[in-house]
């Protein structure tokens, strides 16, 4: 019976359908249809290393997202679910070279984040190589026509679209776990002060380290002596013209901000106050100060922290209109008081709260002629 079953889905006539075909047809009701094209992604993974597929007990391991070249050229983004998706993980893992082809029957075309994307159903089934008639033919013209391989570039896939924050946050809302990235436009509104503007990091991972009897250690790489470095972690209040949340400024991102490495505007504290940079409490820089009022493009990146958390904070991991770079060895300003709790500041005359407040009002004032 089982030798049955494979022999009718061999034989059987698929019904392929090209990008605009699904484009069509995405959101409606109507017949479900397959498609068939090359890999590019698997789980975010590029295919020139094999990627490691996730196993793990959890909500996590019941989807695959894969990205696929069509012949036609558009990339299209593949949910595979359950069944579907512990299908693909079964036949990949046992694959001696990583499968190139990948043909997908009876998926919903829907959008996700404004996008077109094809999701599996309870009756999908998953293809590789050398299954099936279709790929067979798919693989045969990618032999003939190599180039076409390199048309898309893997880093072009996961181009960010532009959202609002509202979008963002609809996003969170709505979609499964994942991460994903968006680009957001948003106007800086304020500095978050009162709690440290960087953290020391392993230099190979950039993963926070724990302090050891003598070293630091990187959880995440397991060494016992690693390397550290100085890296942003600035919370930004921010708007658009809808909403209003937390950006979280990591890494290259307050480069991308203020033109320059947390490192060298520690070391310029430093050398301006004397003293130990492991000792010394160094206060927020004014150049984040300086930045209240600049609109930029962000570039967000949603973790499955995000789909459950109650408080809306996103994460930008790169500031996509950059600072201009400051002048060579500028004077290094920093707010006088900031290293205190914002109540301690506003209770302090002259202090740097209402430096603060009377430069933000400066800004707003401008904005608003």
């Amino acid at each position: 019976m089982v030798e049955e079953d494979i022999e009718g889905i061999l034989t059987e006539r698929f019904r392929v359908h090209s990008f605009s075909d699904f484009e069509a047809n995405c959101d409606l009701r109507g017949d479900l249809h397959d498609v068939v094209g090359h890999l590019k992604l698997v789980d975010g993974q590029a295919l020139h290393q094999r990627p490691v597929l996730c196993t793990n007990e959890d909500s996590t391991s019941r989807k695959v997202m894969v990205h696929l070249q069509l012949k036609e050229g558009p990339v299209i983004k593949v949910y595979l679910w359950d069944e579907a998706a512990e299908s693909f993980r079964l036949k990949f893992d046992a694959s001696t070279a990583t499968p190139t082809v990948i043909l997908v029957t009876t998926v919903n075309p829907k959008r996700l984040g404004g996008k077109l994307c094809l999701s599996s159903m309870s009756s999908s089934r998953v293809f590789f190589d050398e299954e099936v008639d279709p790929t067979k033919e798919y693989l045969a013209w990618l032999t003939t026509n190599p180039y076409v391989t390199s048309l898309v570039n893997p880093v072009e896939v996961v181009k960010a679209e532009t959202l609002t924050i509202s979008e963002i946050a609809a996003f969170v809302k709505r979609e499964p776990a994942q991460v994903a990235y968006f680009d957001c436009l948003a106007t800086i509104d304020d500095v978050k002060l009162g709690t440290e503007w960087y953290y020391i990091a392993c230099k190979d991972c950039q993963t926070k380290l724990n302090r050891g009897p003598t070293t630091l250690l990187c959880p995440k790489c397991g060494n016992e002596n690693a390397t550290a470095v100085a890296n942003y972690r600035v919370e930004l209040s921010v708007y658009d013209n809808d909403e209003q949340c937390t950006f979280i400024i990591l890494g290259d991102a307050g480069k991308d901000l203020t033109g320059r490495k947390a490192t060298e505007l520690i070391d310029a504290y430093v050398q301006e106050n004397g003293g130990d940079a492991a000792e010394l409490e160094v206060p927020l820089p004014q150049c984040f100060i300086d930045t209240i009022g600049q609109t930029k493009k962000f570039r967000i990146k949603v973790t499955h922290y995000n789909f459950t958390s109650t408080r809306l904070s996103l994460t930008a991991t790169k500031i996509v209109s950059p600072a201009k770079l400051p002048p060579k060895n500028p004077p290094l300003k920093t707010l006088p008081g900031t290293e205190v709790e914002n109540t301690e500041l506003a209770e302090s005359s002259g202090g740097g709260a209402s430096a603060i407040d009377d430069q933000k009002k400066a800004k707003r004032a401008k904005r608003s002629d």
